[in-house]
Order: C-alpha cells, then sequence, then structure tokens
C-alpha cells in the first residue's frame, strides 16, 4: 500500500499543477489584445455584446430631449427684420352740440347738424406693418392708419434698426381693412409671400407684431380654422383663425409659416377682457397679395359687386314664412328702384341662395364671390320668392370708388 499511495499521490499532484497552469494561461490569452490580421486573412470575429435587459428601456439622449418641441429660432430671427412698427397721426373733430347725440335731431340734420361748429383733436393709432418689397412697401390694417379718412393722417414707420421713416398712403381697402404704404427706403429686409390656400388646421404658426408698443414680440400657436366670416371686423371677411397670442398693436402684423412665409395679416381677437383669449383673425394672405397689387396700381380696389342693395342673413323664422329650405343665402333687405339689380328683376324679400353655379352660405359669402366675378360681366342669381325658385342675371358692377392715389 505504501508503494501504491506514493505514485498515486504524484500522479494527483501533477493533475492539479496542470489545471492551475491552464486556467492562468487562458485567463492571460483573454486580456491579451489580439494581433492585427495578416494580408488577405480572415478577420477574427468580434467579442459577443453583452446581453441588454430587456425590461429596461433606453434612456433618452439629449438631442432627443432637444428635437421633442418645434424650434423657431431661425425662422423668427428672419422674419422679425422684416416687420415695423406703425403709427398714425390724425385731426378727428369733436362735435359740440347739445344735440349731437339725440336721434331725433340726427334724423333731420345728420352730420351738418353740429352748428355751433366743433373742435378738433390728435388721434394717435398704433399698431404694426409688414414689408413686402425691397424698395419699401409695406401692408398693415387700414384701421391702424385711422378709421376718419377725411383728414390726411400722418404716418410714421419705425423700423427694425430703429430707424424712423414718414410714409406714404398708397391706398386703403375698409372692406378687407387692409392699407398698402410706400417708404422711401431701398434695400429692406422682406418676408416672401407664402400660400394661405395651402394652410391646414393644426399646422404651426408665428405671429410677430408690437403688442403694447413691445417691439418684434414674435408668438407661437397653430392654425385654428379657415374662412372665418360673421365676425364683425369688416364687411369682406374670410379670415384665418389662430390661437397664437395677438393683443392691441398687433394688428397689420405678419402672420407667417415655419418656413418664414407670410401667410396672413394679423387683425383683431375675440375677447371679452380686451386681452389674449386664444382667439385671434388674420386676413389671408392670397387676399391681402391681391389688394396690395391693386391698390399698388390703381390706388383702389376695384372688384365686383351688385349696386343699390343690402342684405342680411335669412332668419329661421322668415324662413319658415316664406317656405324657404333652410337659412342658408342671403336676404335682401333693402334696394333703390334705380338700381339695375331693380331693373335685372331683383326684388326686396328675395333671398339669394345660389350665384354663377355657387351655393351661398351666408352674407359673407355671396360678396366674396360678387368681389371675384369680372367687372361689366352679368351674375346669375338664384332666388327663393314666393315658395319657389328663380333664376335672374343681374349686372356686375365695380365697386372703386375712384378715389385719388394718396401720394
Amino acid at each position: 500500500m505504501r508503494r501504491l499511495a506514493i505514485p498515486v499521490l504524484l500522479i494527483v499532484l501533477g493533475f492539479a499543477a496542470g489545471l492551475t497552469v491552464t486556467s492562468r494561461t487562458r485567463a492571460a490569452a483573454e486580456t491579451t489584445p489580439a494581433p492585427a490580421a495578416a494580408a488577405g486573412a480572415e478577420p477574427a470575429p468580434p467579442p459577443a455584446a453583452p446581453a441588454v435587459d430587456a425590461q429596461r428601456p433606453p434612456s433618452p439622449t439629449p438631442a432627443a430631449i432637444v428635437a421633442s418641441g418645434p424650434d423657431f429660432t431661425r425662422v423668427a430671427t428672419t422674419a422679425v427684420k422684416g416687420v415695423a412698427n406703425i403709427s398714425s397721426v390724425q385731426l378727428v373733430e369733436r362735435r359740440t352740440s347739445p344735440f349731437a347725440n339725440d336721434p331725433f335731431f340726427q334724423y333731420f340734420f345728420g352730420d351738418q347738424g353740429d352748428l355751433s361748429g366743433g373742435r378738433s383733436r390728435r388721434s394717435l393709432s398704433l399698431g404694426s406693418g409688414v414689408i413686402v418689397s425691397a424698395d419699401g412697401y409695406v401692408i398693415t390694417n387700414s384701421h391702424v392708419i385711422g378709421q376718419n379718412l377725411r383728414s390726411l393722417p400722418e404716418v410714421t414707420v419705425a423700423l427694425v434698426d430703429k430707424r424712423e421713416v414718414r410714409g406714404t398712403i398708397i391706398g386703403l381697402d375698409p372692406p378687407t381693412d387692409i392699407a398698402l404704404l410706400k417708404i422711401d427706403v431701398k434695400g429692406l429686409p422682406v418676408v416672401p409671400w407664402g400660400d394661405s390656400s395651402k394652410l391646414q388646421v393644426g399646422e404651426w404658426v408665428l405671429a410677430i407684431g408690437s403688442p403694447f408698443q413691445l417691439s418684434q414680440t414674435v408668438t407661437a400657436g397653430i392654425i385654428s380654422a379657415t374662412g372665418r366670416a360673421n365676425i364683425g371686423f369688416s364687411e369682406y371677411e374670410d379670415f384665418i383663425q389662430t390661437d397664437a397670442a395677438i393683443n392691441p398693436g398687433n394688428s397689420g402684423g405678419a402672420l407667417i409659416n415655419t418656413r418664414g412665409e407670410l401667410i396672413g395679416i394679423n387683425t383683431g381677437i375675440f375677447s371679452q377682457s380686451g386681452g389674449y383669449q386664444g382667439i385671434g383673425f388674420a386676413v389671408p394672405s392670397n387676399l391681402a397679395h391681391s389688394i396690395a397689387n391693386s391698390l399698388m396700381e390703381y390706388g383702389e380696389v376695384r372688384r365686383g359687386t351688385i349696386e343699390g342693395i343690402r342684405v342680411e342673413s335669412v332668419a329661421p323664422a322668415y324662413a319658415r314664412e316664406v317656405g324657404a329650405p333652410g337659412t342658408n343665402g342671403a336676404l335682401v333687405v333693402e334696394m333703390s328702384r334705380g338700381s339695375d339689380a331693380y331693373a335685372g328683376g331683383l326684388r326686396p324679400g328675395d333671398i339669394i341662395t345660389a350665384v354663377n353655379g355657387q351655393t351661398l352660405t351666408d352674407p359673407s359669402h355671396l360678396m366674396r364671390i360678387l368681389a371675384d366675378a369680372p367687372v361689366g360681366s352679368r351674375a346669375t342669381m338664384r332666388v327663393w320668392r314666393e315658395g319657389r325658385a328663380v333664376d335672374i342675371r343681374v349686372p356686375v358692377a365695380s365697386s372703386g370708388r375712384n378715389q385719388p392715389r394718396r401720394q
């Protein structure tokens, strides 16, 4: 046994020593970088990636956090250079007669009844404007220039570089609340025109102006609706509605898209407090561009109209009384017997339901269709009269008053 124990012990010790040497050699091989592969030899396969815990979501990178919201810095920086401050000063006559506000007195004498004369005071109007050409054309709202057009206002345009320049009134169009000015400055930054017909509800927009005389203020929002009418801001209404903050002083400023294009002229707000409540309105750029071109060429806007009539919305009670199919359309409430419309067959009490094949929704829709009709043509109208539909043809006249250009 002693003779067998010694050889067995030696074998066990040798086996243990071999295991120790083998494990150390393997560990050294794992920590030593592999030598570069010889030319033409296949590279060694990369080590397998450690397993990822499938239940732990990957942490967001800083770039992903930044990209989660829109970035308007580049667009805003460029667009604010093309938006100016507008100030207008004009003389407004204030009547001093004690009967000036008497309805009975006004019925007989009107504005000429102030026999005691009146006093003049200076009225200041503040707003914004958008530079639409490098040679100095600026578009704004007509109510920024002034409501009393009997006296010629003094208009000052303050540019982004702090220069204040006297502005010339090229023309005004109160039905759309658009005015065009000209300043004698060259090389101005311009806000390019955009196509407002391609706007979609929910699209991001920026409103730029001078609310409360705070120059170059930028607010962001979305398009809330398009084609808004019957708001009471102007005669010709086809507004863009937005929730971008618009406050007093923003009137005439720019509504731009994320490409930096002018898609609207900020006009007004709907508010019960006088401040921002998330409902602002802008004149679409396509309409404003057309008005600006007409004012630039003629000094006035020559749009189609039907002279000698006054229309209102159709009340449900009247629609039931005359058996009309609905309240869509425009009710003729007043007209002149000497007008072309009367000669063409239109009568008071008629409900105009369609013009040139286009079904009407309201009186504003009628005005928009007629405005686009060629002056001198005849509009085919379908009217509801005495329980039946009647087709008549009425001449389309020009709404221009041939006002002189205000140079």
